[in-house]
C-alpha cells in the first residue's frame, strides 16, 4: 500500500507508510492518505471481539502500515496500551442510557484522548527512522490547543534520535494544560507559548514546514522536521482502532448484534478524531452517521449545514479550549476521499487566499449522507454537565459535554457512541462552576472541591503537578516561531 498527498492530482509520488510517518506533512502542503482503504469483514469483527485492545489495535494498524510486521505492531501496542500506561483498560465503554454510550479515551498518562495515539506513535516513528535508513535527528513540531502538546511531550520524551518542540496559544489552554506542559520532564523537550490563538500557532508550524530555506539550515545541522499532530498519518491511524474496539465491546455486552448500525458523536476541533471514525466506516464498520459536535467556534457546524467553510469570523475562547479552532486541518482528508485531489487542492488554495470556500452540490450531498452537526453554546455545555451528573451520576469534562449535548439532541433510537476526550479534572474549575459551585481561581483547590462534590477520584498525575517545577515559561510572537526552532 502506498501513500499519496491529498493534493497530488496525478498520484505519481507514492511512498511507504514509514516514509509518510517520518515526513508528517507532504512536500506540497497536503496530507498523506493511503492508496486504498482495507476492508474489515463481519467475520473479522467477530474475531476481534475475542481479542484484547492491544491485539485489536495491532490488527487494524497492520492493514494500513504494510511495511511494518504484525509482530512489530503487536509488541508496540502491548507496550503502549498496557496496564502501566492505561490502568484498567485503554478505551472503556460506559453505558449512560439505553441509547447513549460514552467511550472514555482519557485513561492514559495525561488524562486526554490524545494518549490513545501518542503512546503508540513515537514507537512507530522510531521504527520508521530505522526502516528508512534515516541518520538525522527528527525534530517534532507540534501546535496544540491543549491536549496534544502534553500527550506528545510525554510520548516522545527522552526517545533516542528525536526531539520535540510544542507551541501553544498563551491564553488558549486551561491552567492545568499549561502547567502540564510547562513542567514537562525530559532532556529532548521544549515548550513555548505563542501570542494569539491556536490557529496562529498551527499556521506558524505549517509555515515552518513549508520553508525550504529553514529545512536546509536544519539539514546542515543533521535535523529534519516531522509532526505529531493529527496531520501525521501515524497519529491518525491508531485512532481508527478504538472505534472498532467500541463496536466489539457493544457486541460482547449484548447491546448490539454484529451488523447493527450505530452512530458516532465526537467533540470536534481539528477533525482528526471524527475522521478516524469515518475511515473505520469505510473499512466496513457498521456506522450509520457521524455527529460532529462543535462549541461556540462553530465553523464545522456551519460547513456541514451550508457547504461553505468560512474561517472569517470571531474567535471565541471557551471552556472547551481543545475545540477552539477555526481551521480544521483534517477536513482536507475528508474532502479528498469524497471529491478527489483536484477539487481539494483548489478549495485549500481558496482557504489560504480568501479564508473560505464552498463545495459543489455533489460533494454537499455526499457529506449530508454521512454527517450531521450540532453546536453547543457555553450555556448548553454547562447545563449538560449539570444535567448529566444529576440524572446519571456521570461526570463529564467540558469537551465531552459538547458531544453529549449533541447526542441528546440528535438521538433517534439508534445507539450512539459518544467520545469522551478528557478527564473532568483537566478542566476542574469550569466543571465545578457548571455544577453550580463557585469557580475557584486555584486549579488545585478546584481538584479538591470537585472531588468533594462528586466523589470522583483525582488522577494521580494531576495531583503530582503541584510539586513539579516550571521549566518552560517563554512567550513569543507567531513570527518568531521559526527562530525559536532554529535555536534548539
Amino acid at each position: 500500500m502506498k501513500y499519496y498527498s491529498t493534493r497530488d492530482t496525478k498520484k505519481t509520488n507514492g511512498i511507504d507508510s514509514a516514509v509518510a510517518i517520518k515526513n508528517g506533512l507532504a512536500p506540497d502542503g497536503g496530507l498523506y492518505m493511503p492508496s486504498e482503504i482495507p476492508a474489515v469483514s463481519s467475520s473479522d469483527i467477530l474475531s476481534l471481539c475475542k481479542k484484547s485492545y492491544a491485539e485489536r489495535a495491532a490488527d487494524i494498524l497492520s492493514r494500513f502500515l504494510c511495511d511494518y510486521t504484525y509482530d512489530e505492531l503487536l509488541s508496540d501496542c502491548r507496550e503502549a496500551y498496557g496496564e502501566a500506561r492505561f490502568p484498567g483498560g485503554a478505551a472503556p465503554l460506559v453505558k449512560l442510557n439505553d441509547n447513549i454510550f460514552v467511550l472514555e479515551l482519557w485513561h492514559g498518562p495525561t488524562g486526554a484522548f490524545k494518549d490513545m495515539a501518542l503512546q503508540i506513535m513515537p514507537r512507530l516513528l522510531s521504527r520508521a527512522l530505522v526502516k528508512t535508513g534515516e541518520k538525522r535527528t527528527a525534530h517534532i513540531l507540534v501546535a496544540t490547543s491543549g491536549d496534544t502538546g502534553k500527550a506528545a511531550l510525554e510520548g516522545y520524551r527522552d526517545i533516542d534520535g528525536i526531539k520535540i518542540t510544542v507551541f501553544y496559544p498563551v491564553d488558549g489552554v486551561s491552567k492545568i494544560q499549561k502547567l502540564q506542559m510547562a513542567t514537562q520532564e525530559g532532556g529532548n523537550v521544549n515548550v513555548c507559548a505563542v501570542k494569539g490563538n491556536f490557529d496562529d500557532a498551527q499556521n506558524g508550524v505549517k509555515k515552518i514546514f513549508s520553508d525550504n530555506e529553514a529545512k536546509e539550515r536544519l539539514n546542515e545541522k543533521g535535523v529534519f522536521l516531522s509532526s505529531a499532530n493529527s496531520i501525521n498519518w501515524g497519529r491518525l491511524a491508531p485512532q481508527i482502532a478504538y472505534y472498532v474496539s467500541a463496536y466489539c465491546d457493544m457486541i460482547n455486552t449484548g447491546e448490539i448484534a454484529n451488523g447493527d448500525l450505530i452512530d458516532i458523536c465526537v467533540p470536534t476541533g481539528n477533525f482528526g478524531n471524527i475522521f478516524a471514525g469515518y475511515i473505520a466506516k469505510l473499512m466496513g464498520l457498521p456506522i450509520r452517521r457521524f455527529i460532529c459536535a462543535s462549541n461556540s467556534n462553530n465553523v464545522l457546524t456551519d460547513f456541514f449545514e451550508t457547504g461553505t467553510y468560512d474561517r472569517n469570523r470571531k474567535f471565541h475562547t471557551t471552556m472547551s479550549p481543545s475545540m477552539d479552532i477555526l481551521i480544521s486541518s483534517n477536513l482536507e482528508r475528508l474532502l479528498y476521499l469524497v471529491s478527489g485531489p483536484e477539487k481539494t487542492r483548489e478549495w485549500m488554495k481558496q482557504l489560504v487566499c480568501e479564508g473560505k470556500y464552498t463545495v459543489d452540490a455533489e460533494t454537499k450531498s455526499a457529506l449530508d449522507r454521512e454527517f450531521t452537526a450540532c453546536c453547543s453554546t457555553e450555556e448548553n455545555t454547562a447545563e449538560t454537565i449539570y444535567n448529566t451528573f444529576d440524572k446519571y451520576g456521570y461526570l463529564s469534562d467540558t469537551h465531552t459535554a459538547c458531544a453529549l449535548f449533541a447526542s441528546y439532541k440528535k438521538a433517534d433510537g439508534v445507539k450512539i457512541v459518544t467520545d469522551s476526550t478528557a478527564s473532568p479534572y483537566k478542566f476542574a474549575s469550569d466543571v465545578l462552576a457548571s455544577l453550580g459551585e463557585k469557580k475557584p481561581e486555584d486549579a488545585f483547590e478546584a481538584f479538591e472541591l470537585l472531588n468533594r462534590k462528586t466523589g470522583v477520584d483525582i488522577p494521580d498525575s494531576f495531583v503530582s503537578l503541584k510539586t513539579k517545577a516550571v521549566r518552560f515559561d517563554k512567550v513569543i510572537e507567531p513570527n518568531s516561531m521559526l527562530d525559536f526552532v532554529l535555536d534548539k
